[in-house]
């Protein structure tokens, strides 16, 4: 499988930009249409065509800077605002007294509102109230005193901006944590899956030259207690530690979740493959498989896991019970999945010893077995019976394989 970057937009801010720039559009009509309707009674209304042609130009030259936090920018927010704000104290020079004292509408009328909208979407509610309370002095300067509706209208677009930017910055709060969550999600599932590859390569030659050195003695013996010491430090190094925050994390801030994704290799065929020539290979004298007639068809990833999963439980039989240990695979071909079962004629373990392997670092049965099954969306039975032998049973669906593990990482997302 090939591992990639792809960068998913799950900001809940885009919308809200979108809205914006349509609702300055609509406004901006509304305005114009008020003032078509009432022109025979503003005083100058020469003033009024001059100021809606700028506003026409302005509204619509400037779309591109309300489709994200990016291009909108702080100098052009301060000159949105100064045209509102001209509009609002330009209205008693433009329409007559008694309109403007009767509580007539302003210039701008409501697009004033998309102007501080654009303030709490960039910068929460803190920008929301500086642009709201400017817009509030101007409408009562406009009037020359505090009407009652002039107060109400300022009221409403002062609570309602404030709360926009709140809930903008709760939201980006939220995309940041679940950024990370994603992120120590996704790079705990890839420490597994190396501390699996290492457990079943690199930790177990370092494992056995340990043991031959110390039989040997001599050099062999201390080249046997290095390789111990570099086991130990390779098993604390795989079994611990949170990754440090990285782009996923940065880009939630701009809006963006970037997750490391597994995609099928281009080399790579996604036909079934038969389990039984994945597992044949570990028959011999000390190992009976016994499977069934027909071919064992599973998907291929779900294939090399299972038969990965088979070798650790056989390594782990070699390394308990002895390599003289008898062992015995059986492969059940149901309907729905695939049956692996692995059983030695040991002593058994012992009540506790699993847990306290995985506090020691010892991670064969916990991500060589289970991890791999779990990342399958099957599981790994271990019964062991003291004086008994053990018993490994692993399930995995047929139909799911790798995809089971990003089906259940979408639903997250």
């Amino acid at each position: 499988m090939a591992r990639r970057e792809r960068v998913m937009r799950m900001s809940v801010e885009q919308p809200l930009w979108r809205a914006l720039a349509g609702y300055r559009v609509l406004t901006m009509l509304y305005a114009i249409g008020v003032f078509t309707t009432a022109y025979a009674g503003f005083s100058r209304p020469w003033l009024a065509l001059a100021y809606y042609a700028v506003l026409s130009v302005w509204t619509l030259a400037t779309l591109p800077k309300v489709s994200g936090a990016v291009s909108c920018t702080k100098r052009f927010l301060a000159v949105d605002l100064t045209i509102a704000l001209t509009g609002i104290m330009l209205t008693p020079f433009a329409d007559a007294h008694e309109r403007v004292m009767d509580g007539g509408p302003t210039l701008p009328s409501i697009w004033t509102a998309g102007s501080v909208l654009a303030f709490a979407i960039k910068g929460g509610w803190r920008w929301a109230a500086f642009a709201s309370t400017l817009v509030a002095v101007a409408n009562i300067a406009e009037r020359g005193t505090p009407a009652r509706d002039t107060v109400h209208n300022v009221i409403l677009v002062w609570v309602a901006s404030i709360a926009i930017g709140y809930v903008v910055e709760v939201a980006r709060a939220s995309e940041r944590t679940l950024a990370r969550a994603l992120e120590i999600e996704a790079a705990t599932r890839e420490r597994e899956r190396l501390a699996r590859d290492i457990h079943d390569s690199v930790l177990q030659v370092l494992a056995m030259v340990q043991r031959r050195g110390a039989v040997i003695g001599g050099e062999a013996a201390e080249l046997g207690r290095l390789a111990g010491e570099q086991e130990v430090a390779l098993r604390n190094l795989v079994s611990g530690g949170l990754v440090p925050v990285s782009r996923v994390s940065e880009d939630a801030a701009q809006g963006a979740l970037v997750r490391a994704v597994e995609e099928p290799d281009a080399e790579t065929g996604d036909e079934p493959v038969d389990l039984r020539a994945l597992l044949a290979r570990y028959a011999g004298a000390r190992v009976n498989l016994a499977e069934p007639g027909a071919p064992v068809l599973v998907p291929p990833d779900a294939a090399r896991e299972l038969a990965a999963a088979v070798g650790a439980a056989l390594d782990n039989v070699r390394k308990h019970v002895g390599e003289d240990a008898r062992a015995w695979i059986l492969v059940e071909d149901e309907p729905d999945e695939v049956i692996v079962s692995v059983r030695d004629e040991g002593p058994g373990i012992p009540e506790g010893r699993l847990t306290e392997a995985e506090g020691e670092g010892r991670l064969g049965v916990a991500l060589s077995i289970r991890g791999r099954l779990r990342d399958l969306g099957g599981t790994a039975e271990l019964i062991s019976v003291p004086g008994q032998g053990t018993e490994v049973e692993l399930r995995a669906p047929k139909e799911t394989g790798g995809a089971a593990a990003r089906g259940k990482a979408a639903q997250h997302e």
